[in-house]
């Protein structure tokens, strides 16, 4: 009945009492997302009467109303095929100021008419097949990027910019070949990442370093949107960009990666903002080529130094507490370099494992990233031992029982998600430079199995990276308890008495025979099968590794 009124007055009325009733129906139907499908002809046909109206010359109020109720009404694909055609496109293109004309964006009345023009062209690509192609035929993510150079640095107009960047993020998350022009073609990659240093007001202190007001304001929340949107742009800009070819790229992407330290170093409106603008720096972080990755840390300043200093010297010799505090908040420095960023990496990983669900999106990237920064970055693997693998003291519990990041991240090593127990366990050997000697001692041989034996490590040694030789020291705790720590469960157990020393030898025999059907009932039902390590340290049937033992020994005689 609502589409009946609404199409008769469209149709037949003048542009105020079109306004009125359209105005009514959007305030209706707000919060509409399904619709019934005997009124689907009537929709069809309201959508073609408000196209008629965009193109007459009415006031900017009437437009406005004709977009919201369009908006609400490309909601439902079934309508969009026959609205959406070649000539509708440009119509909305037209108002959306998306058109090769040079005209400024000076009329501040036209700035609601732009903003749903944009949306509508969300909802109408998003939902249609015909109009994603036709966006190809129009070049429309050049003509947005033309659009975002117009309001760049236009602070009063972030409802423009923001859904400019979730169109341009929408079609090159349609498009794949919509990527490659905006990085090379548009040169997407600088516009978008000018596009974040304006939203963050970045002033810079040296080519890769920014100043940063940690008691400044919170970022609003039309520029905390408009990051966002810029953040997934720019990924699937760069989604392939894991190998630098030239100078200049690798000089972009440090700038990016720059930009990005700045954006994990501030904060949003609200906790679930910062989540989420900081979520799309680290998949964003993810893309940037890890011999780029060196600018997320950099050295301190004669300032921070000194005030870190100056600091301790002020308070009383009998303040110890204080004085603790003090150097428990200044733990993100490290050799003279200054690590907030990867604290904050740190803190962003540590929050997802609380989480406790959806870790195969939200937990793998951030443990990705810090593995590739420790793997090619000294320092930041450094400072990431220190944090996740302190010197080991008390060894009474069991490696994955506590609340510490060490023993949260050994229970994510038995995972039941392959990718989710491969990848922590690839953080912490990585953080133990590769060496099985080094995991073992934090994990366990339990818990490390798992990775041992897809790397072929079951029998010691390390992994095919290099790192520095700086050895590792042990506590004197530790050192004291070694001797009596289970190498398979990882900590400290008492003596457990002996169940066999009760038996006579007869019995001991009857056990042991006992045992050996057992297994041999197993092993012919094929229910467990004998397992053995081949001489490169992978595991293999038990029959073919005794038998390339045999070989090997075989061989060796041989040349003797």
């Amino acid at each position: 009945m609502d589409e009946e009124r609404a199409l008769y007055i469209v149709r037949a009325g003048e542009a105020g009492a079109i306004e009125r009733v359209l105005r009514d129906y959007s305030d209706k139907h707000r919060a509409t997302f399904k619709f019934e499908s005997t009124d689907e002809d009537k929709r069809k046909k309201l959508c073609e009467g408000i196209f008629k109206v965009l193109v007459k010359d009415v006031p900017t109020t009437c437009q406005v109303s004709c977009l919201e109720v369009l908006r609400i009404l490309s909601r439902d694909k079934k309508i969009l095929v026959p609205v959406t055609t070649k000539e509708n496109m440009q119509i909305l293109l037209r108002l959306a100021k998306l058109t090769e004309s040079d005209d400024s964006l000076e009329k501040v009345s036209e700035f609601p008419v732009i903003v749903e023009s944009l949306k509508c062209l969300c909802n109408i690509v998003f939902n249609s097949q015909m109009a994603q192609q036709l966006s190809l035929e129009l070049n429309l993510a050049a003509k947005l990027c033309n659009l975002l150079r117009k309001c760049k640095d236009r602070k009063f107009i972030n409802d423009i910019k923001c859904f400019d960047l979730r169109l341009l993020f929408l079609l090159s998350l349609l498009h794949t070949d919509i990527r490659s022009q905006l990085r090379y073609e548009l040169q997407g990659l600088q516009l978008l990442t000018q596009i974040l240093e304006s939203a963050f007001s970045i002033k810079w202190t040296d080519e890769y370093e920014s100043a940063i007001d940690h008691n400044g304001p919170p970022l609003s929340p039309q520029e905390t949107d408009c990051a966002i949107e810029a953040l997934k742009a720019l990924f699937n800009v760069t989604v392939d960009s894991w190998k630098v070819h030239k100078e200049s790229d690798s000089h972009q992407f440090r700038v990016m990666a720059a930009v990005l330290r700045h954006c994990l170093l501030i904060v949003g409106p609200t906790e679930d903002k910062t989540e989420e603008l900081h979520s799309n720096a680290v998949n964003l972080l993810s893309n940037v080529p890890v011999s780029c990755l060196d600018v997320l840390i950099c050295p301190l300043t004669h300032e921070e130094t000194a005030q870190e200093a100056t600091t301790l010297d002020e308070l009383p010799s009998d303040k110890t507490a204080e004085k603790e505090t003090v150097l428990k908040n200044n733990t993100m420095e490290y050799n003279g370099m200054n690590m907030e960023a990867i604290h904050v990496l740190l803190n962003f990983m540590e929050k997802r494992i609380d989480k406790g669900s959806s870790y195969r999106e939200g937990l793998t990237p951030v443990l990705s990233l810090l593995t590739e920064c420790s793997r090619a970055h000294r320092n930041i693997r450094k400072f990431l031992k220190d944090q996740v693998l302190p010197p080991l003291r008390d060894v009474t519990n069991r490696p994955e029982v506590g609340s510490t990041v060490r023993n949260k991240l050994v229970r994510l090593m038995t995972h039941v998600d392959l990718g989710v127990k491969q990848i922590a366990a690839e953080f912490l050997f990585v953080l133990c430079k590769e060496r099985v000697d080094s995991l073992l001692k934090y994990t366990g041989y339990g818990n490390a199995a798992g990775l041992l034996a897809a790397r072929g490590l079951l029998a010691g040694g390390r992994g095919d990276n290099w790192y520095s030789e700086d050895e590792d020291t042990d506590t004197e705790e530790y050192k004291n308890a070694k001797p009596n720590i289970n190498l398979i469960t990882g900590h400290l157990e008492e003596p457990m008495p002996n169940p066999i020393d009760e038996m006579t030898e007869e019995q001991k025999e009857y056990e042991a025979m006992k045992l050996v059907n057992m297994l041999d009932k197993l092993s012919r039902e094929e229910l467990l099968k004998p397992m053995g390590l081949k001489p490169d340290g992978t595991i293999t049937p038990l029959e073919e590794a005794l038998n390339q033992y045999s070989v090997l020994e075989e061989t060796s005689s041989d040349t003797d």
